[in-house]
């Protein structure tokens, strides 16, 4: 198969791929309207639904950017410059884009981004893993009450 059928049929998954993220997109933030909609029962419920609320936010930023990403792989196709490497111009490998069919960059690229922190693909937020509030919590096993019934 040449590299312009594979980047085809490339094409045709990220379509699929686009579609059904904006099926679940959709539906994930209609059903969290719905339950914040909902008056919950007691403490408890509420807790779990604030729970649920969060984990449900997480997955849908989570389908946010591979939708984004999804859709600037179609825009690259359309302007012909899918599968070049943004960092170097050169082809990237058919194996990576099959592996990873939104890859802006060559793994030498991504590698060097990574290793300079600049790497665009990580979109990760560390600092929500911190408490910015409190800088004296440090937190044992025996600092928490456990409930096993």
């Amino acid at each position: 198969m040449s590299r312009k059928e594979a980047i085809l049929n490339l094409r045709e998954a990220l379509i699929k791929r686009r579609d059904a993220l904006r099926r679940v997109l959709a539906g994930d933030l209609g059903s969290l309207k719905e339950l914040r909609g909902q008056a919950s029962g007691d403490v408890v419920d509420a807790a779990l639904d604030t729970v649920q609320d969060e984990i449900s936010s997480q997955l849908a930023e989570v389908e946010s950017r591979e939708l984004a990403r999804t859709e600037n792989a179609l825009e690259r196709m359309r302007d012909g410059q899918y599968g070049v490497c943004e960092g170097c111009a050169i082809n990237i490998p058919m194996a990576r884009l099959m592996a990873l069919p939104y890859a802006t960059l060559c793994i030498k690229c991504q590698r060097e981004a990574e290793r300079q922190g600049l790497s665009g693909s990580s979109d990760a937020d560390w600092s929500r893993l911190l408490d910015s509030g409190s800088h004296d919590a440090d937190v044992s096993i025996n600092d928490m009450e456990l409930d096993f019934s």
